[in-house]
């Protein structure tokens, strides 16, 4: 029988390529005040390939998959958040130098694997705030390859 998951003590790392190509499985740096995580499960295209010999139905083949540009991560807003996103943007930067990818994975417990990918930061804005609220904050990271399901990295 199969052990429903929840969403309680889910985890957003990153860590920067030691050899540049190779993705990180050690030293990943936890995110911390994470909200809620994009889906990286988009629909593939379906391309149309009907040929003049069909009679009655449109015939497709899947295409590529689109995960719509910058993915959006929300967070608390706080001065750890702050301060993590910022060593994140300086350790992307700095491994971009040496032509290193910063790869990220979201950590779910109660799984064996977690989803890896790589990307690049954006710089952490100013967000909308109202009364009475909880100060949030959405954060971006342009994917620059596929998600995969790897085993979790360890520290």
């Amino acid at each position: 029988m199969a052990i429903d998951l929840t969403t309680a003590g889910v985890h957003l790392k990153y860590a920067v390529e030691a050899t540049a190509g190779t993705r990180p499985t050690t030293g990943y740096t936890d995110i911390p005040g994470v909200k809620s995580t994009p889906s990286l499960n988009p629909a593939p295209e379906a391309l149309d390939a009907t040929t003049l010999n069909e009679e009655e139905y449109v015939v497709y083949v899947q295409g590529l998959k689109d995960l719509g540009g910058a993915l959006e991560f929300n967070f608390n807003l706080t001065e750890a958040f702050l301060t993590a996103w910022t060593t994140l943007t300086t350790a992307y930067e700095t491994g971009k130098a040496s032509s290193k990818a910063t790869w990220f994975e979201i950590m779910i417990p109660g799984l064996t694997n977690s989803v890896f990918f790589k990307g690049i930061p954006a710089d952490a804005g100013l967000p909308a705030m109202e009364v009475n609220s909880v100060l949030e904050t959405t954060a971006y990271i342009t994917p620059t390859g596929e998600p995969t399901w790897a085993a979790k990295s360890t520290t």
